[in-house]
């Protein structure tokens, strides 16, 4: 019988996103340990595995590195395929849904989460200045991005919850009977207006089949979690290899020749880029090989959607 990789989750607990995550480890009961990561920049401990990428959360088994939790998501069902985050018929459906969901949804209810009484509660045990940091750390993050109003995003974040609420009258999940990828991904900017930022809560009212599946999505919990450090994440990158790639690691579309130098950015928010030579370029995803001085040779896999990829020069 083959011993389950080790999953290192870096994250923090009032990451969006993160919950995301968490739920689904949970849902398909995957034990993991857990590195809390600053909410803002500088992350050098972070940046040591990833190489520049500094958005939350980063899943690390081993020396591979995986960012994004839609890869995240396709490596947690490869690692453990049931429950299934993708079930038939509807796994085309579902993907796009999510992908909906972690984009325009997201940034319409954080829009509406980070007025500033969601802001104040949010940082309410924190120094004066920790909430200045987070603003400018995101305003830096979403430079040349639209930014809605939170009077555009209540309007449009009330259309999309009674949209949901719709979806939800003749089935306990959003596409059937049993979570699916769409679930978790609606899921998580909701849950961060119902819990982080509470004092804004009032708009789920108007729609309590909402309100009844975000406690069933609420129960499935985090599964079995064990607390490490970013040292010990760093040790263990530092004395693991990165995994075997697989044969169909090229899917040509930009001309560059695997073993070139290049970098990876993401598309929208959190621009920052990572350096390192492409060793694979699957129809899914792209993986950088670079090394570290702490980390040693790693392995840094990004999604295709949602992220360039350009020549660059070795770092």
């Amino acid at each position: 019988m083959t011993t389950p990789p080790t999953l290192i989750f870096h994250h923090y607990p009032s990451s969006p996103f993160s919950e995301k995550v968490r739920l689904m480890l949970g849902y398909k009961n995957i034990p993991w340990k857990s590195v809390v990561i600053p909410m803002v920049s500088p992350k050098p401990d972070l940046i040591a595995l990833t190489g520049g990428y500094r958005k939350t959360p980063v899943l690390q088994i081993g020396a591979d590195i995986y960012c994004d939790t839609a890869l995240i998501a396709d490596v947690l069902e490869h690692i453990q395929p049931l429950p299934t985050l993708y079930p038939e018929p509807s796994k085309g459906m579902a993907r796009i849904l999510a992908q909906w969901a972690d984009s325009t949804l997201f940034q319409t209810a954080m829009a509406y989460n980070l007025q500033p009484r969601g802001l104040s509660q949010l940082f309410e045990h924190a120094p004066p200045e920790a909430a200045q940091a987070f603003v400018q750390d995101r305003k830096a993050m979403s430079a040349g991005m639209a930014r809605q109003r939170p009077q555009d995003a209540t309007a449009a974040y009330k259309s999309y919850l009674r949209r949901l609420s719709d979806m939800l009258d003749v089935r306990p999940f959003i596409l059937g009977d049993v979570p699916c990828i769409t679930d978790f991904a609606m899921y998580h900017p909701l849950w961060f207006t119902r819990v982080r930022t509470s004092v804004l809560a009032g708009l789920l009212e108007a729609t309590p089949a909402v309100l009844d599946w975000m406690d069933r999505m609420a129960a499935i919990g985090h599964g079995a979690m064990e607390k490490s450090s970013a040292l010990q994440a760093i040790q263990v990158a530092a004395a693991s290899v990165p995994a075997a790639l697989h044969d169909d690691i090229f899917q040509d579309e930009h001309g560059i020749a695997l073993g070139s130098q290049v970098v990876v950015s993401a598309e929208s928010f959190g621009l920052e880029p990572t350096h390192g030579e492409l060793v694979a370029a699957t129809r899914m995803h792209y993986t950088l090989r670079r090394t570290d001085e702490r980390a040693g040779l790693v392995h840094v896999h990004f999604p295709r959607i949602g992220y360039s990829l350009k020549p660059g020069e070795a770092a």
